[in-house]
């Protein structure tokens, strides 16, 4: 009942994972991510078994042979569907048998793109097209426009309730960590979610190595911004204006 980008960065190396589903808070069962690589565990979704699944990456298995692991010790594979992206870029994907149409994957260097219970392989067509629209942009704005064209490519016929993005850099902490658990419009509301933390990335991984740098509120005001109805806008002496986020 899902549809998800799995995808690394080629020029950064940062890998990470972003869905949107017709159940809620997706990202709490569905999405892991680690220096080793970005993993989605979906369709019946088993938490242990995502979790195992990274562990393997983490211990050297490239992504197919982690699939093969995890699927031959599983009493239910036909009901699971897995995308994977390691650290270098390798990729593989398994749908099981039991999954519920329409339902598959496409795979390439640095991607995954997957999906069930959707309105057609052109969403998950969609979805790699726009992983792929701007590749210049920065790993969580690719992820996010992925999901987006997935959802406007048709989605779930019934809708979605719940989006997340997850992502890895270089730090043994996530770099972006974002739901959406209940929402008439999830992917609508984690864009703006995002677009509103995206400014604060930076600042996140310069506090985990400089506990030092200033409290996230004054570090908006010397960066020029300050909060207005909770999205950071740039100050100017004749008042305030919404900033249009760019990479």
């Amino acid at each position: 009942m899902t549809f998800t980008i799995v995808g690394r960065c080629k020029r950064t190396g940062q890998r990470g994972v972003a869905m949107a589903t017709s159940s809620p808070a997706v990202g709490n069962r569905c999405a892991f991510a680690s220096h080793a690589g970005a993993v989605g565990y979906q369709a019946i979704a088993e938490p242990r078994l995502g979790a195992l699944t990274l562990k393997l990456l983490e211990q050297g298995y490239h992504p197919q042979g982690a699939i093969n692991e995890v699927t031959e010790n599983d009493p239910w594979p036909g009901k699971r569907q897995i995308g994977i992206v390691d650290v270098d870029g390798r990729s593989a994907a398994f749908t099981g048998d039991d999954n519920i149409p329409w339902c598959g994957h496409i795979i390439g260097e640095n991607f995954v793109a997957m999906g069930n219970v959707l309105a057609g392989p052109q969403v998950v067509e969609a979805i790699a097209e726009g992983f792929h629209e701007k590749e210049d942009d920065i790993l969580e704005e690719r992820l996010i426009r992925a999901v987006e064209a997935g959802r406007d490519a048709g989605g779930q016929p019934e809708g979605q309730t719940s989006a997340s993005i997850l992502t890895f850099g270089h730090q043994s902490a996530s770099r972006c960590d974002l739901r959406v658990d209940v929402s008439e419009e999830p992917v609508k509301e984690l864009r703006r979610i995002f677009d509103w933390f995206k400014p604060l990335l930076p600042y996140f991984e310069e506090r985990m190595r400089n506990p030092n740098v200033p409290r996230f509120k004054d570090y908006f005001k010397q960066q020029g911004f300050e909060r207005d109805y909770g999205k950071p806008v740039p100050v100017t002496r004749g008042g305030s204006k919404k900033f249009p986020y760019k990479s």
